[in-house]
């Protein structure tokens, strides 16, 4: 299937995390999805077999898997810095594993992008820490590549001259970004358009979701709202997108997974929201 310029997408889970079912993008009528990967348990041959003919079925092309880990918690900032991503010593190696067998399981639904939050990179780009979030980076960017697949960081946890730094530090030609605006305000690391600009040679995938500023922006957390309600501009995030060239699809991301009904409500709003938009912009 050849998705359409700007085509819509939202992104959906299995088993966890903060999508909607897969049948909830079927009653929307998206065209695509990225896919918050299952349970270890869940990654399996045939797990992958049953998931592709039910996107056959509802005609849903998958665009990204995203990886995700046990012990994550988006409580607060620190927390975040603490616990998400390949970042936090700890666990390091175990998620690089992980993240290896998440690529060779995208292999098997046929996808050719793995996504996920790196967490948050050190700052200081001469340290050993630093170093050696680069070299984990490469690894999983090598076992990506050999599976035919590019890596896309989620924004949000760095600023985008950091991100930018890492990036080229890194060296990996299969390595870009999944930009999301609203994570750049709820972090509080910048404006979401500017980075945009910044940064968007290197934008493959995109989320459209919207947020607000906290009063202590990169010390408390912003708060999540409907598309269109917050601080994100979309008419200028979308007049962005074109200026720099981006094509593929607009995701959908709203994280009330506890709320499934206001979740796909809103999601629905945001569907006509981006198809207006779409339609003003693009034409």
């Amino acid at each position: 299937m050849t998705l359409a310029p700007w085509s819509l997408g939202v992104f959906t889970s299995i088993d966890a995390g903060l999508g909607v079912k897969l049948e909830v993008a079927k009653e929307l009528g998206v065209p695509s999805i990225q896919l918050h990967t299952p349970h270890a348990d869940g990654r399996t041959t045939e797990a992958a077999q049953r998931f592709l003919s039910k996107l056959k079925d509802y005609g849903i092309e998958l665009t990204c898997v995203f990886g995700g880990f046990d012990g994550e918690s988006y409580a607060d900032i620190p927390t975040v810095e603490r616990t998400i991503g390949l970042v936090p010593r700890e666990t390091r190696a175990a998620r690089l594993a992980e993240m290896k067998e998440i690529s060779d399981f995208t292999r098997l639904l046929g996808c050719s992008v793995i996504g996920l939050h790196v967490g948050v990179v050190p700052h200081d780009r001469s340290s050993k820490d630093y170093q050696e979030v680069i070299e984990i980076t490469r690894q999983l960017c090598d076992h990506a590549a050999n599976n035919g697949q590019a890596v896309h960081l989620e924004t949000g946890q760095e600023t985008a001259e950091a991100l930018l730094h890492y990036i080229e530090d890194a060296k990996r030609k299969n390595l870009f970004i999944n930009f999301d605006p609203a994570n750049m305000i709820l972090y509080g690391t910048g404006e979401p358009i500017p980075a945009l600009k910044m940064v968007g040679h290197y934008v493959r995938s995109v989320h459209c979701k919207d947020g607000t500023w906290s009063d202590k922006p990169g010390v408390t957390w912003g708060c999540e709202v409907p598309l269109g309600k917050g601080d994100v501009d979309m008419r200028a995030y979308l007049s962005t997108l074109k200026e720099i060239g981006y094509t593929g699809p607009l995701t959908i991301e709203r994280e009330i997974p506890q709320e499934p009904e206001r979740q796909k409500a809103e999601i629905l709003h945001a569907t006509g929201l981006l198809e207006q938009l779409r339609k003003e912009i693009l034409t």
